[in-house]
């Protein structure tokens, strides 16, 4: 007899501005009105470099799972290519939480959202902005962009600088964009330059996928004034902040200062490094970790007996 597998995944391509995202909508088998989590990734990376690897533990243990790819990237719509855009990216998770909400068969007052790098960054303000949700998850966050700009360094800061002034005549002129490379090896001219960043990213792409290691220049002015920490202190559901003591890219210190300020967040920390959270055993305490928090907050409520009167608390 064969064995029932425990959840089905489902293509969806979803509207968000002028264009659409393409995403993965993991259903638990044998589970009515399912709770669920949207995943939103992190600078460049698309729901194939290991989203599925969580959707699917999520999707094990219950919990739906709505893994989607940002516009311009992957096999997302969107012109040009490889642009990286805060302001829209937002505006996918927004698209997200709206398709997920019309969707029949989920439950759409038990919805969660999950972010890893500078999705994660992008999991607090979207918290912070949507009071209806349920729960959030932070994965090593991006929650500072100015930290995150000195931790590369003021020599890489000036040297990124031409980039960015021939980028910005280039889509004043209607011209293909100037790119900057995501990752690189230490010293070189990237986004990302820490000695685990070239390889860390190399690691969770899928084998036979080509991975455009590039975004362009145009978005970095952005990424240094794009400060979503100071967001968590809004956010009046609970939020898990999974953060890396090593980080090489979100500074852990300034992660931690912001995550202490959400009124229901809980913090675990880990000694993996940033880009050490999505294979072997880190991805497993993570994993672990996190169906905890999303079985206890994603909880049906309870239902009232019938025929008891709630007491005066006057």
């Amino acid at each position: 007899m064969a064995t029932k597998k425990p959840f089905t995944r489902h293509d969806v391509l979803f509207s968000s501005g002028d264009s659409s995202c393409a995403a993965w909508l993991y259903l638990p088998t044998g589970v009515t009105s399912p709770p669920v989590v949207i995943l939103g990734h992190g600078l460049g990376a698309t729901r194939d470099m290991r989203l599925d690897a969580f959707a699917e533990r999520f999707a094990k243990a219950g919990i739906a799972a709505f893994a989607f790819t940002y516009r311009h990237f992957g096999d997302s719509g969107g012109r040009p290519r490889q642009l990286l855009s805060i302001r829209k990216q937002l505006a996918d998770w927004d698209a997200a939480i709206s398709w997920v909400k019309a969707r029949g068969g989920l439950d759409s007052t038990r919805i969660s959202v999950w972010g890893s790098s500078f999705g994660g960054g992008h999991a607090i303000t979207v918290a912070s902005r949507h009071p209806e949700l349920r729960a959030a998850v932070a994965q090593c966050p991006f929650t500072d962009g100015l930290a995150s700009a000195l931790a590369l360094g003021p020599a890489a800061t000036l040297k990124v600088t031409p980039l960015i002034a021939r980028d910005l005549v280039a889509k004043v002129g209607r011209r293909a964009p100037v790119m900057i490379p995501l990752a690189g090896p230490p010293g070189s001219l990237a986004l990302m330059n820490a000695a685990d960043a070239l390889p860390g990213y190399e690691a969770i792409v899928p084998a036979g996928t080509v991975f455009r290691n590039e975004v362009a220049a145009r978005v970095i002015p952005s990424l240094v004034t794009y400060r979503p920490g100071r967001a968590a202190k809004n956010i009046d559901f609970p939020i898990l902040f999974c953060v890396s003591n090593t980080d090489t890219v979100t500074p852990p210190a300034r992660t931690l200062r912001y995550a202490r300020t959400a009124p229901r967040g809980e913090i675990k920390t880990y000694d993996a490094g940033h880009f050490d959270f999505y294979l072997g055993e880190p991805f497993e305490a993570l994993v672990h970790d996190q169906i905890d928090f999303l079985t206890r907050h994603l909880a049906p409520a309870p239902t009232p007996t019938p025929g008891r009167i709630a007491p005066n608390r006057r």
